[in-house]
C-alpha cells in the first residue's frame, strides 16, 4: 500500500470535479486495509472511502485521507437445490458482477444491470432498479470495523436496508467498511418484467420467452437511452431518490396536478422526482457547466468544467422550486461532500 499526497480526486469521481485530497492510497487486500486505518488511528483526521466515485458530489477538497477500495475477486461460497451464494469483493465493478451472474444463469440482479459503481457500495446505498432492490438477494456483508478494529459480518436484517439507505450510510457511516458482500441468486430465475418498459421493449423485439441475457440486454439498452455515460458526460447518475407521500397529501395534489404520476407502496405513494422536476420547467436546464439532463431531468451533470459547488447550488434550486411548487421536499441520493 503507498500513501500519496495532496492527489487531485478528479478521475475517482464520475462528476469529474476536480478537488485534491491531503492522502490518497488504493487498498487490494484486508492487509493494506488494516494498515491504513492503523495508521489513521494514529493521525485521528477524516476519512472517505470511494469505490467507484458514482455517488459522490465534492464541492471542496478534503482534507483527511481518502481510500479506494480496489480488492477483487467473485467465489461460489456454497449452493443448495435452489440458490448459488457468491462472495464478491467490494472492488469489483457492479456491473461485472451482474454479467457474470447471468452467464452462469443465476436470476436476482438481472434488472439491476448498468447501474454504475462498485459492489461494495451496493449495500451503502441498497441499489435498486426496475422493480429490484440489493435487499431482495442480499445474504450477508462483511465489514472492516474501524473503531473496534476487527472484521465482522452484518446479516441482512442487520443492515437497516431501506429505500436508497443502510446502517452503513447512516450511523456506520464512518464506522464500518464494506470488504466483501454474499449474494443469494436463484438457481430457478423468476423474471420481473412489469415494471417500466421492460416488457414493451421485450414485446417490440420479438421476444415471447425472454432469458436472463434477453433482459439484461433490454435493460441497458433501457438504461443507456436515458442516462448519460459517465465516461462522456460527467454525472453521478440519479441525483434526487423519490420522494414518499400520504394518500391525503395525494389526493390533495392531484385536484392540482390530475397528470401527476404515482405509486403504490405500503401506506405510502412514490411520486417520479423526475415528473416533478420535470414540471418546474428543469429539464435540460443549463447554467454555465452545470446542467440537468435533456432526457433524465433526475441527473444532473457536468458540462465539463463546473465546480461541485456550481452544481450543488443548481440542485438545491430544484429542491426549492419543487417544495413551492408542490410542497414535497426532495432529498439528495448523491452524498456531497
Amino acid at each position: 500500500m503507498q500513501v500519496l499526497h495532496n492527489i487531485s480526486l478528479k478521475q475517482y469521481n464520475t462528476f469529474g470535479i476536480d478537488v485534491k485530497a491531503r492522502y490518497f492510497a488504493e487498498l487490494y487486500s484486508d492487509n493494506d486495509i488494516a494498515a491504513f486505518f492503523g495508521s489513521l488511528q494514529r493521525e485521528m483526521m477524516p476519512v472517505l472511502i470511494l469505490g467507484g466515485g458514482s455517488n459522490v458530489l465534492f464541492t471542496k477538497d478534503f482534507q483527511g485521507s481518502v481510500a479506494c477500495i480496489r480488492s477483487k475477486g467473485i467465489v461460489k461460497l456454497m449452493e443448495d437445490e435452489h440458490h448459488v451464494y457468491l462472495k464478491i469483493a467490494a472492488g469489483e465493478v457492479w456491473d461485472d458482477v451482474v454479467k457474470y451472474a447471468v452467464e452462469h444463469g443465476l436470476g436476482g440482479i438481472e434488472n439491476l444491470s448498468l447501474i454504475p459503481g462498485n459492489a461494495g457500495a451496493g449495500p451503502v446505498q441498497n441499489i435498486g432498479a426496475y422493480g429490484v432492490e440489493l435487499k431482495d438477494v442480499l445474504y450477508s456483508v462483511e465489514v472492516a470495523d474501524v473503531i473496534a478494529r476487527h472484521y465482522r459480518a452484518f446479516r441482512p436484517a442487520e443492515c437497516e436496508l431501506a429505500y436508497r439507505t443502510s446502517i452503513f450510510k447512516k450511523q456506520g457511516k464512518d464506522r464500518f467498511v464494506i470488504t466483501s458482500l454474499c449474494l443469494k441468486l436463484d438457481k430457478q430465475p423468476v423474471l420481473k418484467l412489469d415494471y417500466g418498459d421492460i416488457r414493451k421493449e421485450l414485446d417490440q423485439a420479438g421476444i415471447k420467452q425472454p432469458t436472463l441475457s434477453a433482459v439484461r440486454d433490454i435493460i441497458i439498452k433501457i438504461r443507456s437511452g436515458k442516462l448519460p455515460d459517465p465516461a462522456v458526460l460527467g454525472n453521478a447518475g440519479s441525483f434526487f431518490m423519490n420522494p414518499f407521500i400520504t394518500a391525503d397529501e395525494h389526493a390533495r395534489l392531484i385536484k392540482d396536478f390530475p397528470s401527476m404520476p404515482s405509486f403504490s407502496s405500503g401506506e405510502l405513494l412514490k411520486v417520479p422526482a423526475a415528473w416533478l422536476i420535470g414540471q418546474c420547467g428543469f429539464k435540460g436546464r443549463r447554467i454555465g457547466d452545470a446542467g440537468v439532463h435533456e432526457q433524465q431531468p433526475l441527473v444532473l451533470v457536468n458540462y465539463g468544467n463546473a465546480s461541485g459547488r456550481e452544481i450543488l447550488a443548481l440542485a438545491d434550486d430544484i429542491i426549492s422550486s419543487v417544495k413551492q411548487k408542490f410542497g414535497i421536499d426532495l432529498e439528495k441520493e448523491v452524498n456531497v461532500i
